[in-house]
């Protein structure tokens, strides 16, 4: 019988050499990703505000919260 950890640390390895995007098996030239298209799939995601690192809302560069616009109450 496999031990736990060993059954999940083969597991997690086999999951970092897919890509993430299809499935399939990940290509050195496109690092995480198997193909061009994949990569550019993942790019497109970032881009257009699929994909969004949480975190709280900042301040404006210089400190202050940005005004207040007239029709808000």
């Amino acid at each position: 019988m496999k031990d736990a950890p060993e059954e999940a640390a083969k597991d997690a390895a086999a999951d970092a050499k897919r890509c993430p995007i299809c499935g399939k098996l990940a290509v050195a030239e496109f690092r995480a990703f198997c193909s061009r298209r994949c990569a550019d799939v993942d790019l497109n995601r970032w881009l257009s505000g699929v994909y969004a690192v949480p975190g709280k809302p900042e301040d404006d560069e210089d400190g202050e919260g940005a005004p207040a616009r007239d029709d808000e109450a």
